[in-house]
């Protein structure tokens, strides 16, 4: 029998907010432990928590840019568990009243668009961190994080594989990241990842019994994690067994899931309205303001850059993934760049320099700026698209313009005809027999003295001098 996965993911998305989401606390990421905590985010009894405005500002952005019903009522609830790492034994979240409902992102899986939904995206508090000491005997608590804002993001069952899966959690970090809501770091834990699967017969309508993986944080560990599960699922029921509905944990040592416990359902939390803070009534003029203040988004942006700049579907996939990347692409273009030679250039030299030392776009010591004024070179004839490369280096290290570095390092082209000529002649001196055969009608040859040229050159002349005039010397 055949099978097909069913997946559904939820994703909680880090807000980069400079406070907490009910109190004044910082939220920077590396702070020595139980530095950034008040009354409010340990909880204290007595203490009443106040909603942290941008937090929900930054919720309405994400479901309008997702294509979201944005809720004008909406409220908080108490989630109730127990756990070291939750101060006051319940969380602070949203439930039957979500902020944000009934939206979609589109995604690319091998050449086609597919729209995957988003049930509900809602506000919650983030938990304290357990650390666990190296001896085993001891655990600490980290209350760091308590308190900070998060977003979480609750697809359909629409995703059907673990590639769909990774593309849609790409998709999600780049939106985040153009809003500027989230950084997206899953390292540092800003962008998590629990998954829903189960599998059924192909053609079957009704959902198989579903387990949920946790502990998912690099896009890796999503595709490894989700294929693992898929195919144990599949072994279980082709052993004649039934699946258990439990959660899971991704062991990535391993490269297995193992079972944590029995899954819990929303009766186990005992939600109920937090008597602490009213109700959230967003104003419709508010949300109007905000549809506003969004940015081009990556999907509108890529099919510009298409469509404009007659980019491949590749460039401009990959120009649009991060939107550090297309601004530093798109201000290279004002300045006069060629849209398909610049992208050239940031997808290849650029990059490579880049990912070698493990820096962003936003760290790149060369500047749009600087890559227009060496193509400028390139096309006025000053140096050759091979001297080019050197240059190009040699910005990105000193951050120093092209014309100063062609000047200091002497590289610039030759142009000038006699000069050529000359070297033309002493190559064509010094390999007769490659003429002969040449002669003969070897006339791919013509790469080889092409070639000799250039190395005599150091590559300084201009290629297409070089091939125009051997061709008429070797013709003769």
């Amino acid at each position: 029998m055949k099978y097909e996965a069913v997946i559904g993911l939820e994703v909680h998305a880090q807000m980069l907010t400079d406070a907490k989401i009910f109190c004044g606390c910082s939220t920077k990421f590396g702070s020595e432990p139980n530095t950034q905590t008040c009354p409010v985010c340990i909880g204290m009894p007595g203490v009443l928590p106040v909603l942290n405005k941008k937090a929900l500002e930054f919720a309405i952005k994400t479901g309008l840019s997702m294509n979201c019903n944005i809720s004008q009522y909406s409220r908080f609830a108490r989630k109730n568990y127990f756990y070291p790492d939750l101060p006051k034994g319940y969380q602070i979240s949203q439930y039957e009243l979500p902020i944000c409902e009934k939206g979609y992102i589109e995604i690319i899986v091998e050449g086609e668009v597919k729209k995957i939904g988003i049930t509900r995206i809602h506000i919650e508090e983030d938990a304290g961190k357990n650390i666990h000491g190296e001896d085993g005997n001891y655990s600490f608590v980290d209350l760091n994080r308590a308190g900070v804002p998060l977003m979480e993001i609750v697809s359909e069952p629409d995703i059907r594989s673990p590639r769909e899966a990774v593309e849609f959690m790409k998709k999600l970090r780049t939106i985040l990241r153009y809003l500027g809501v989230s950084d997206g770091n899953m390292e540092q834990g800003s962008l998590r990842c629990d998954a829903n699967v189960s599998v059924r017969p192909i053609g079957q309508k009704e959902y198989g019994t579903r387990t949920e993986v946790k502990n998912i944080n690099s896009f890796r560990f999503v595709e490894k994690a989700l294929d693992y599960e898929i195919k144990r699922q599949i072994k279980v029921l082709e052993e004649g067994r039934k699946i258990i509905q439990e959660t899971r944990l991704w062991d990535s040592d391993k490269g297995i899931t193992e079972s944590m416990r029995g899954k819990e359902e929303a009766h186990d939390y005992r939600y109920f309205p937090e008597p602490d803070l009213v109700p959230i009534m967003v104003d419709q003029r508010w949300i109007d303001e905000i549809r506003k203040s969004l940015p081009e988004l990556p999907d509108i942006k890529r099919k510009r850059f298409v469509s404009e700049c007659s980019l491949p579907d590749y460039d401009a996939d990959f120009l649009t993934s991060e939107r550090q990347l297309a601004d530093w692409f798109e201000e290279a273009v004002k300045l006069g760049g060629q849209p398909k030679i610049v992208a050239n250039w940031i997808l290849g030299d650029l990059l490579r320099l880049l990912n070698e030392e493990n820096k962003s776009i936003e760290e790149s010591p060369l500047k749009p700026k600087q890559l227009v004024g060496m193509l400028r070179l390139i096309e006025n004839g000053t140096i050759s698209g091979k001297i080019a490369k050197t240059v190009f280096s040699e910005m990105y290290k000193t951050g120093r313009d092209a014309e100063i570095i062609v000047k200091e390092k002497g590289l610039l082209q030759i142009s000038d005809k006699g000069e050529i000529d000359i070297l033309i002649d002493e190559v064509i001196a010094k390999h007769p027999k490659e003429v002969e055969r040449f002669k003969s009608g070897e006339e791919k040859l013509l790469g080889f003295f092409v070639g000799q040229v250039m190395k005599l050159t150091k590559g300084k002349a201009n290629p297409q001098m070089v091939n125009e005039i051997l061709k008429k010397k070797l013709s003769h």
